[in-house]
């Protein structure tokens, strides 16, 4: 029983370099309340720490930390996703290479970070590549923007993008749909996409496969932003469930996700509501 290769693991992640500016432009960011919340967890600060932020795309967490006062390392595999991040953050040093084999010498780093990025990672290889790269005491921070699936227009539209990925895109194991991680995975009957969306879940699956799951902490931030239902659209198809879609069948989505919109938010501002998982582990 295989995934259908349209929606294999490394085509939905090299999806997103043909699509860094749209990425760059709509994606939402994440909250002070975040990095205050990491700071406890971690119990140290990162004014003046070394920051490695893996998996940084367009850097959209990178230019945060760098604003926290932390000094900054990006990592990124994707040549698209480099380039924008070049292009927008000049001054931040970026390097190429991925969580699995990092270009990073060995205690070097006082944190280490993966916003939105660690289920790209085989964490067989990407939790003791972690530990290797952090000194004694530091942390491994992992988190994800997951939409809050109590506010009912954002459980009702989880819900029609699940069944529009149902209905067209069945796979041999099970069904492809969209997790909250913005990949397509197969949905099994014990594995409903309703516990798959919840932070417990995603902290139970977070170190699925390392040779020992380190001891960690987490915890849920939640905040909102306000958005045309315009960009609200662009950061759902800039997922890599639609990216791998095919122009067509994402914009005949998008047209009808819009008309619903709009009779939700008849005055055009979406107000997207999130809760961000952040998960730390540190190295004894």
């Amino acid at each position: 029983m295989t995934t259908h290769p349209r929606f294999s693991h490394t085509t939905r992640a090299h999806s997103f370099n043909t699509a860094a500016a749209q990425y760059a432009a709509n994606r939402p960011s994440y909250p002070p309340a975040l990095f205050t919340t990491l700071e406890d967890l971690a119990a140290r600060p990162l004014k003046g720490a070394q920051v490695i932020d893996v998996g940084a795309g367009t850097g959209i967490s990178t230019t945060l930390l760098h604003a926290r006062g932390a000094d900054v390392i990006a990592v990124e595999p994707g040549e698209g996703m480099a380039a924008e991040f070049r292009r927008a953050h000049p001054d931040i040093p970026l390097v190429r290479g991925t969580g699995d084999a990092l270009p990073l010498a060995t205690a070097s780093a006082d944190f280490l970070t993966y916003a939105q990025s660690w289920h790209w990672t085989n964490p067989a290889h990407s939790l003791p590549e972690a530990f290797r790269v952090l000194r004694p005491g530091g942390a491994l921070a992992l988190w994800w923007n997951t939409s809050a699936l109590d506010v009912p227009w954002i459980a009702a539209q989880a819900q029609r993008i699940d069944q529009y990925f149902e209905d067209a895109h069945p796979t041999e194991e099970g069904t492809a749909t969209k997790t909250e991680e913005g990949i397509v995975a197969t949905k099994t009957p014990k594995d409903t996409e309703s516990r798959r969306r919840t932070p417990g879940f995603l902290t139970e699956r977070a170190f699925k496969g390392a040779p020992e799951p380190p001891p960690h902490t987490h915890r849920v931030v939640r905040w909102s932003r306000r958005v045309p239902v315009d960009t609200h659209l662009a950061n759902i198809g800039s997922h890599s469930a639609f990216l791998i879609l095919g122009e067509e069948d994402t914009d005949a989505f998008l047209a009808e996700e819009r008309t619903r919109l709009l009779e939700t938010f008849p005055d055009g501002t979406v107000e997207e509501v999130y809760d961000v998982l952040v998960i730390v582990a540190t190295r004894s």
